[in-house]
């Protein structure tokens, strides 16, 4: 029996990788028939802008845009690919729990396809990986992309 997922959700954060995921993503969502759902996801870590003395909401909204421009054009490339059911949702707050179970749960995610960590090793331990932490707690399976659409591994 071939596993077929309806739900796919992909976190995007601009990074190489994320978008190497999402590319991949979009091959599983056609794979998988037309009423395969694919939701990108994009969550601004509001924390960043915490200790930024004179904050205001305008840089969010700036964020936001950028966020929405770079989506936009990830939901064309989709629907020129042959994906109809893709969407986007941007998020505020803690990327690593939202990814690996808030939205998943909302969803009902039954994959999440996640680019590998572009974080050099002292930087995980730091600060932690997004992907290690989906990777441990996810409420439904995840495929981490390492490699790219020829599934060679990506020179860095």
């Amino acid at each position: 029996m071939t596993q077929e997922y309806k739900h796919i959700l992909v976190p995007v954060d601009g990074s190489k990788e994320a978008e190497l995921a999402f590319k991949k993503s979009v091959a599983v969502a056609k794979r998988n028939g037309a009423d395969t759902e694919l939701q990108l996801l994009h969550v601004i870590d509001t924390r960043a802008f915490q200790n930024i003395s004179s904050f205001d909401s305008s840089m969010v909204e700036q964020v936001t845009e950028t966020a929405k421009k770079t989506l936009d054009e990830y939901i064309a490339f989709a629907k020129e690919q042959g994906v109809e059911n893709v969407s986007y949702t941007i998020e505020y707050g803690a990327p690593k729990t939202l990814i690996a179970k808030e939205v998943p749960a909302k969803m009902h995610a039954d994959l999440i396809m996640i680019g590998a960590t572009g974080l050099n090793a002292v930087e995980r331990f730091v600060i932690g990986s997004v992907t290690e932490y989906v990777t441990r707690m996810a409420v439904c399976d995840v495929l981490v992309v390492r490699t790219d659409l020829d599934n060679q591994p990506v020179k860095n």
